[in-house]
């Protein structure tokens, strides 16, 4: 299908597209990737009044160091995400997380921020971003403010950016050292979104787990991070046995969806199990 009649807008800086999107009308998109706002206005499922096309601010783009973080822009294609060095020694969990997005053609496209922003529960990196600690850097008409990853995912496909507002850069706080990390994702071949996925990441000292971080994708209607399982990792020894045993408290607190894809039973199933395969390989063993 062909997309309602829009108007259209393609800023060069972040100023100009605030401006854009205040002069926009009632109901103005952004057009980050694409990647799910095109699909849905050819299907007329959305049809906005004005779109506001973020392609060409270059300010929006690449990934820098900033002392103990990584600052990553919020227009940054997946591709760019995968071949970055940085993210690959600071943080190979956004990395391991990116490789399973979809497919080439849209992770070409896609884009790091416009999949956190879309914030589907089945999403790979919504998860990831909770387990680094990750924050997010919104600018709107009042200045710029952060808001950690646990207080920006507010509901199914709802985040903390509010109208008129912009995703610009996600701070992830380096793990070196000590820290492991695994992304660990169950989900049809015909398609790429997760039926349940786990990141998790482990610091380990004198054969001790002494940190442990895991979030889990599509067990709400939001990202979770399994606190109980943290909880039961911290001090720990390192061993299978231990693992097996925090990681048996993974569906606590959650609720997921039962769908044709899976059962609300099975995904509490799937989330025990690669919970323990994914702290497992963070922890080394």
């Amino acid at each position: 299908m062909i997309p309602a009649p829009f108007e259209y807008a393609r800023p060069t800086t972040v100023d100009e597209a605030l401006q854009a999107m205040a002069a926009g009308g009632e109901d103005v998109k952004v057009l980050a990737g694409g990647q799910s706002l095109i699909p849905v206005m050819r299907l007329r499922l959305a049809a906005p009044e004005t779109v506001v096309d973020l392609g060409r601010v270059t300010e929006l783009r690449g990934v820098r160091e900033d002392g103990d973080a990584l600052v990553i822009g919020a227009m940054t294609t997946h591709s760019d995400v995968l071949a970055d060095p940085l993210i690959r020694q600071h943080a190979p969990l956004i990395a391991q997380a990116t490789e399973t997005v979809a497919d080439r053609q849209v992770r070409h496209r896609g884009t790091f921020g416009g999949a956190l922003v879309h914030a589907d529960p089945a999403g790979d990196l919504p998860a990831v971003a909770l387990a680094l600690d990750a924050e997010f850097v919104i600018a709107g008409p009042e200045g710029r403010r952060t808001v950690p990853a646990r207080d920006f995912f507010v509901d199914y496909l709802t985040t903390a950016v509010d109208e008129g507002e912009l995703l610009v850069e996600v701070r992830v706080p380096k793990l070196d050292g000590q820290w492991g990390m695994r992304y660990e994702k169950f989900n049809r071949v015909a398609q790429a979104w997760s039926i349940v996925a786990v990141a998790a990441a482990v610091r380990r000292e004198n054969g001790h787990i002494t940190e442990a971080r895991v979030g889990l994708t599509n067990m709400g209607p939001t990202p979770l991070r399994a606190g109980a399982v943290e909880a039961a990792l911290s001090g720990a020894e390192a061993t299978p046995e231990a693992i097996a045993a925090a990681a048996a408290h993974a569906a606590e607190g959650t609720e997921p969806s039962s769908d044709l894809n899976a059962q609300a039973d099975y995904r509490q199933h799937l989330a025990t199990v690669l919970t323990r395969r994914a702290v497992t390989a963070a922890a080394g063993l």
